[in-house]
């Protein structure tokens, strides 16, 4: 797959210490992207986008952890 077009965004429950990041890019037909913003050459998650929403619907239902 090609991802020269995607374009990532880092998550806005990400710190801006370098702690732990995620970026996603949403963008490509069909696919969203996960990847570790400290580690971007180690690989990406794909998603399809239906798959992708049900995680982010459910992540705001439980709030956060920690």
């Amino acid at each position: 797959m090609d991802l020269t077009g995607a374009r990532w965004r880092k998550s806005t429950r990400s710190s801006g210490n370098g702690g732990a990041c995620v970026e996603v890019a949403d963008n490509l037909s069909g696919v969203v992207l996960v990847r570790d913003t400290k580690n971007r050459d180690a690989g990406t998650l794909q998603f399809n986008p239906a798959a992708w929403q049900g995680f982010v619907n459910l992540a705001k239902q439980i709030g956060p952890v920690g």
